[in-house]
């Protein structure tokens, strides 16, 4: 891993392989390694460039104010890439949105893989799981924390941990729990999600959804098709909603047609 290291911040990222540019901006209970499957795939085709959000794997969290745009935008600067394709998945892919709204010449394509939509009116389910994280954390059980979200985001609503692929959830264990040892430090110093119109997103646009995801989820992505003119809706069937993770092949198969436009 190599570090942008500068008055604002310290950004850990990484690079492969070699032609037009990909950014892969990982989900918010994970780091980088969760593309760790699909990067040689791409990599083939594509300089595909992986980064740790502040405050996750090997990226430092925040000191003060930050916005995710503006770290992107930093990383870009300095990697020297005017006009990039970008790959979001859950925060990751909010991230990715508002970037494009936030600097739209710069961005040649969008996809995102199960993004939240701000101030969702969320389920009984999900409210449900926020208060035992919350619960879990306010007693100090960060081992509970982590296994309470393994559950939610990998596994699934849909499915047991017998369907659940070996290994992934060793895999994600401790970025999760790096990800929830920061997340009150990030929640109080990032600007959050932009408020822009998605109707303004004028780049190809892939919204992809796990069939095996919460039902918010499957909502939301409806909703993202329905706002972002042209987008299109990919639905993957074995996949909860960490779907680089259940499902690879399927996506570097997706991303390889997509990112060729």
């Amino acid at each position: 891993m190599h570090m942008l290291s500068d008055d604002l911040g310290h950004l850990s990222y990484d690079v492969a392989g070699d032609g037009p540019p990909v950014v892969l901006i990982h989900a918010g209970v994970a780091d980088h390694c969760m593309w760790d499957a699909v990067v040689p795939a791409l990599a083939e085709q594509h300089t595909v460039i992986r980064y740790d959000l502040r405050g996750f794997g090997e990226s430092a969290p925040p000191t003060g104010p930050f916005s995710e745009s503006d770290d992107l935008r930093r990383l870009l600067d300095h990697l020297g890439h005017d006009r990039v394709r970008l790959v979001g998945a859950s925060w990751g892919g909010r991230v990715a949105v508002d970037f494009t709204l936030a600097h739209p010449a710069r961005v040649h394509s969008l996809a995102i893989l199960a993004a939240p939509w701000p101030r969702y009116d969320w389920s009984a389910d999900m409210i449900a799981y926020d208060e035992a994280e919350t619960a879990a954390l306010g007693a100090g059980d960060l081992d509970a924390a982590v296994s309470i979200n393994l559950d939610m985001w990998l596994r699934g609503p849909s499915r047991s941990w017998a369907d659940v692929a070996d290994g992934l959830a060793d895999q994600l264990r401790g970025p999760l729990r790096t990800s929830l040892v920061n997340q009150d430090l990030v929640g109080e110093h990032s600007a959050g999600p932009g408020t822009g119109d998605l109707a303004a997103i004028a780049v190809p646009a892939l919204v992809g959804v796990g069939k095996l995801d919460v039902a918010d989820f499957q909502d939301i992505a409806r909703r993202y098709v329905a706002a972002i003119p042209g987008a299109t809706l990919v639905e993957f069937p074995t996949a909860a909603h960490l779907i680089a993770l259940d499902a690879p092949a399927e996506v570097c198969s997706v991303l390889g047609q997509f990112l060729a436009r």
